[in-house]
C-alpha cells in the first residue's frame, strides 16, 4: 500500500520521464500507469490555488453567526421537546388516577 507521501514521491519521480521511461518505472515499482495518473491528478489538485478553497472571513463570519442561530434554535427545540414529554406523563399519570377511582 503506497502512503501518500510515497505516491507524491513517485509523481515528482516520474514527471520528467518520457512514456517509456515512466512505464518501465510503473513495471518495477508495482504500479500501474493509470495510477500514477490518478496520483499526478490528485496531488495537482491539493496543490492547486489553495486560495480558493478557503472561505472569504465575512463567509465564516456569515457561517458562525449562522451555527449561533441554529444552535439557539435547536435548544429551543429541545428544551420544548422536554416540556412537552414531562406534560404527556403527568397528563397519563393523572388520566391512570382518575380512572383508577373510576374503577373502585
Amino acid at each position: 500500500m503506497w502512503t501518500s507521501a510515497a505516491r507524491f514521491d513517485a509523481v515528482l519521480t516520474t514527471a520528467l520521464m518520457d512514456e517509456a521511461g515512466r512505464s518501465a518505472w510503473c513495471r518495477t515499482s508495482g504500479v500501474y500507469p493509470q495510477e500514477l495518473e490518478q496520483w499526478r491528478q490528485s496531488a495537482t489538485h491539493a496543490l492547486a490555488e489553495p486560495e480558493e478553497a478557503r472561505a472569504s472571513p465575512q463567509q465564516t463570519k456569515h457561517d458562525r453567526r449562522r451555527i449561533k442561530e441554529l444552535e439557539r434554535e435547536l435548544r429551543r427545540k429541545n428544551h420544548t421537546l422536554a416540556e412537552t414529554a414531562a406534560l404527556l406523563v403527568l397528563s397519563k399519570k393523572v388520566a391512570a388516577i382518575f380512572n383508577k377511582g373510576e374503577d373502585e
